[in-house]
């Protein structure tokens, strides 16, 4: 009895030293996933939970992202994950996504989880439109999309159609112009063939790299009012802070580079802006509630760091990402340089295979004429024989009949004609006699030529019977092609050992390997500035193809400026705009 009692109390015990938990569900650019979290959990508890799962290392980039009353907020980390205005009904929902974006994307995402990540955000805010992307670009990027989900162009799978029901271009680009889907589907068909042998993560940071240079990448939006209450608009990016006129968004009035920033602060509803020369005049503007005051110095603060960390030495962790990114890039290329070899190869055996095929079917044919003319020729040969042989019976018919009458001419001679009519009718009849032998004679002759022609047809005959079948015996005993044997494709010695020491995986390559490596991709290096050379070229040229269906009036404002700043040739790099307010000279600043 008192067992049982000392058994239900240490159950109980147990029972409510379990931490209470609640369900949090994490909704990221592809995924859904849920947890179990602890009532005591911090931000950072969650969010290290949610990296793990991942199998993220760059964490910097990204936050937890939640919406209280229309407004965007975000996870902080040193605070309970319960304690944020957050609904309390289960499951907790947040949004894992890119909260600072970097200034080169090909620098500074290093894994591919990073880069895929960021990928489809900025896929989908271009597609939403809250970055603006002229046509002709919507059109690039969206090959290189295609690229990303479907691999090399193939006509024989990748046929008409296969777009119908992909989202690529934004709808504002769709309606600007009078082009059918089959339409846009062609153009973007025809750049997605020429991004043949590039893997997805490629495809994506080439699809990066392009978006970055757009005016509103990366850049976050807030209305305020200067001092005198003029309406304004506040970016905040990688580069520093921004003030806009709120009917254009893609130029800035003026620009605060965080390298020229000495402190920004606020208090209640005002923001200050001290820039580090102090001959130019503070700026102050008030925003609308002082959550979006706090976003903002959470925005700025993230965004300076970052900004000044990629102005200093890489730290330890960074350093051994990178050269581990490095090393599986250098696996990937000879992997993909192995696989390519191996295909070529394949290619090529099966081109041989055809021709062989293509030879061995040449020859039955010749091989089947040469019977059939084989054939006709013994049928010629034996129709001639057997006219030989009629010939010459007839012949011999003829001469037997030129004896008779050789005989009835002499015993016509030796009869005794009484009277002189019978002597003179016998004369005349010999002489009828003659005439009829000679002719015999000479038929008999003719006859006689004709067999001996027809002998020499049939000795022809025989002749090219013989030739035929000689051909025959040489087309059937020629040497036929060595039977194909599987072309080895030996995988070649670039990995001369691997070693895994913890978690980091180290790889030994042979010197030749990476003298290799590193020409071929030096020789990309060269082939991809060519590339580029020509990319304005063909972006020009779409432009300029789709120019005549564009439908003037339904170009938004967006469209009319950055049509404006193209033909001021302003446009050409998004990090000039930060540059020209600082070669103006410094000024007392008036907006």
């Amino acid at each position: 009895m008192a067992g049982a009692i000392a058994s239900r109390m240490s159950f109980s015990s147990l029972k409510r030293k379990q931490p209470k938990t609640f369900t949090v569900r994490i909704v990221t650019m592809d995924a859904e996933m849920e947890f179990n979290c602890e009532m005591k959990w911090k931000g950072k508890d969650l969010f290290d939970l949610v990296c793990r799962t991942l199998g993220l290392r760059e964490t910097w980039f990204f936050g937890l992202q939640y919406t209280i009353k229309d407004t965007v907020a975000w996870l902080k980390m040193d605070k309970k994950v319960l304690d944020h205005d957050v609904s309390k009904e289960e499951p907790v929902t947040f949004h894992f996504l890119a909260k600072f974006y970097p200034e080169n994307a090909e620098e500074e995402l290093v894994q591919e989880i990073t880069q895929h990540l960021f990928f489809l955000q900025v896929k989908k805010q271009i597609l939403d439109e809250k970055i603006y992307c002229p046509p002709e670009a919507s059109v690039l990027l969206a090959s290189y999309a295609v690229q990303a989900k479907y691999g090399d162009y193939d006509p024989s799978v990748h046929k008409r159609g296969f777009l119908a029901q992909e989202e690529l271009l934004p709808k504002r680009v769709i309606n600007l112009y009078q082009m059918t889907p089959e339409m846009w589907e062609e153009r973007i068909t025809a750049w997605y063939a020429e991004h043949r042998g590039r893997a997805r993560d490629e495809a994506e940071m080439e699809y990066l790299k392009i978006a970055q240079d757009l005016e509103m990448y990366g850049v976050n939006y807030f209305a305020i009012r200067n001092k005198k209450g003029t309406e304004l608009l506040l970016g905040v990016d990688a580069l520093g802070l921004h003030i806009y006129d709120p009917e254009n968004r893609l130029t800035p009035k003026i620009s605060f580079p965080w390298n020229e920033i000495r402190n920004i602060s606020y208090s209640d509803k005002e923001f200050t802006i001290k820039p580090l020369d102090k001959k130019i005049d503070v700026f102050k503007f008030n925003s609308s509630k002082l959550r979006v005051n706090k976003l903002i110095l959470q925005l700025c603060i993230g965004n300076h760091d970052l900004f000044m960390r990629r102005r200093k030495a890489d730290s330890l962790e960074v350093q051994q990402m990178k050269a581990q990114a490095r090393e599986e890039k250098a696996r990937k290329q000879m992997e993909r340089q192995r696989l390519a070899r191996e295909k070529q190869m394949r290619e090529e055996a099966e081109r041989t295979r055809d021709e062989l095929e293509r030879r061995l079917l040449q020859m039955k044919e010749e091989a089947t004429m040469a019977n059939e003319a084989l054939m006709r020729s013994e049928e010629t040969a034996d129709l001639l024989a057997e006219k030989a042989q009629i010939t010459e019976e007839e012949a011999k018919l003829l001469a037997q009949k030129a004896a008779e009458a050789e005989q009835e001419m002499q015993r016509i001679k030796a009869t005794a004609i009484r009277t002189e009519e019978e002597k003179r009718l016998m004369e005349q009849k010999v002489l009828e006699a003659e005439v009829l032998a000679l002719k015999m004679a000479e038929e008999s002759e003719r006859r006689a030529k004709e067999a001996d022609q027809l002998k020499q047809d049939l000795q022809e005959a025989r002749e090219a019977e013989r030739r035929a079948k000689q051909k025959l015996l040489e087309i059937t005993t020629k040497p036929t092609y060595p039977p194909m044997n599987p072309i080895p494709a030996p995988l070649p010695p670039d990995i001369s050992s691997f070693n895994l020491i913890g978690d980091s995986p180290s790889f030994d390559f042979k010197d030749t390997d990476m003298k290799r490596l590193s020409m071929e991709i030096e020789k990309e290096k060269v082939e991809y500035m060519e590339k580029s050379k020509h990319l304005q070229e063909q972006l020009n040229e779409l432009k300029t193809e789709i120019e005549a269906l564009k439908l003037k009036e339904r170009e938004t404002a967006l469209d009319i400026l950055h049509n404006e700043n193209s033909d001021r040739g302003g446009t050409s790099s998004k990090h000039n705009t930060i540059k020209k307010p600082q070669a103006q000279g410094r000024r007392p600043i008036c907006i």
